[in-house]
């Protein structure tokens, strides 16, 4: 799979978890897919500040990209 049909796919994954951070007043945005499959996101909104987020991130979202694209590794909060 390219690097380009990788994002694709995972931004498809993220369009599905959007919904669940956004009726929380969050959400969060792709900003890169490293060379070793590690998905840096940016979390917004009430995401940024929640002390839920990492588990939101990682049981939330990470679980559901590794799940559907188990070639992802992990999935990590950068701030931009």
């Amino acid at each position: 799979m390219t690097k380009e049909e990788l994002t694709t796919k995972v931004e498809n994954v993220l369009d599905q978890v959007r919904p669940y951070l956004q009726q929380d007043g969050g959400d969060l945005k792709l900003i890169e897919i490293t060379d070793d499959n590690i998905v840096n996101v940016e979390l917004t909104g009430a995401c940024s500040s929640c002390a839920f987020s990492t588990m939101t991130l990682k049981n939330g979202v990470e679980a559901t990209l590794k799940k559907v694209l188990p070639e992802i590794k992990e999935v990590v909060a950068v701030n931009v």
